[in-house]
């Protein structure tokens, strides 16, 4: 079954920003996800630079197309890391288990995004959960797969070993940016962030967060709580900086923001 996708309703999206409309929650797990599809966002995976569209498609050829709905589970923290996975439609965020049993949001995905991992001596696990934001199609290889992908093409492996290195550095800035900072700096931080990943820009000029993110999943973004983060929103809404709806959050003055998240200085 293939994914249908749908007008989006956001408030006063541009006509550039509806090309990536969401899909219909009618996906089955497998589904027939569009070969030219496919190869687009195969093209647009960083460790996938430079190979040819021929290539490209051997490289489809060993990875399955599925589709999960919102809220179900890719991969859960803990369980055994047997799959990449390269996102194709839809957002996913990532979570990672803190001590006391709750999920902390580390990161959401975007359409050309690498993320999962592999077994390599049969003890490995995910350290974090990856669920659907939005209905997901995704594509995904096994080890074996991909072992074979590494080998034809040694330039892939060389970017993989870069884009680990990239991903501890991230990994790295975010923990100390959660350590230090004010609850105000930190979502204002995170805000951009988002802006920067997974924005639309709206014809009054402002960015849309298209993002079912509740105040919850932002606490665990900054390092802050629930009613920390509500109280920072409530005064970036009031100051007229963001605005926000029932799924969504948008950008209105991003000056102000940087303002507020140190990156710029204040006028």
């Amino acid at each position: 079954m293939t994914c249908v996708r749908l007008r989006q309703n956001g408030p006063r999206l541009a006509p550039m920003a509806r090309r990536h409309a969401p899909l219909r929650r009618v996906c089955a797990e497998p589904h027939a996800c569009p070969l030219p599809l496919r190869l687009e966002v195969l093209a647009h995976v960083p460790v996938l630079a430079g190979l040819t569209r021929g290539e490209l498609a051997g490289v489809d050829r060993r990875m399955k197309s599925l589709a999960w709905g919102q809220g179900e589970a890719l991969y859960r923290a803990g369980e055994p890391a047997e799959y990449l996975f390269v996102l194709a439609e839809g957002r996913v965020k990532v979570t990672q288990p803190t001590a006391s049993g709750a999920e902390v949001v580390t990161d959401v995905l975007v359409p050309g995004d690498l993320f999962g991992s592999l077994t390599v001596h049969g003890e490995a696990r995910y350290p974090e959960s990856a669920v659907a934001l939005t209905t997901v199609c995704a594509l995904r290889i096994g080890p074996a797969a991909f072992r074979q992908v590494l080998t034809e093409h040694p330039a892939v492996a060389l970017q993989v070993l870069d884009d680990v290195a990239v991903r501890l550095e991230r990994s790295r800035t975010s923990t100390s940016r959660s350590a230090s900072g004010t609850v105000t700096e930190r979502v204002a931080a995170t805000l951009l962030r988002l802006a920067d990943r997974v924005g639309q820009r709206r014809t009054d000029g402002g960015t849309l967060l298209q993002l079912p993110l509740t105040r919850a999943d932002l606490a665990g973004m900054t390092g802050s709580t629930p009613e920390s983060v509500s109280r920072v929103m409530s005064r970036l809404v009031a100051d007229g900086v963001v605005e926000t709806g029932r799924r969504w959050t948008a950008v209105l003055d991003r000056d102000r923001l940087e303002e507020l998240s140190g990156t710029r200085s204040a006028r």
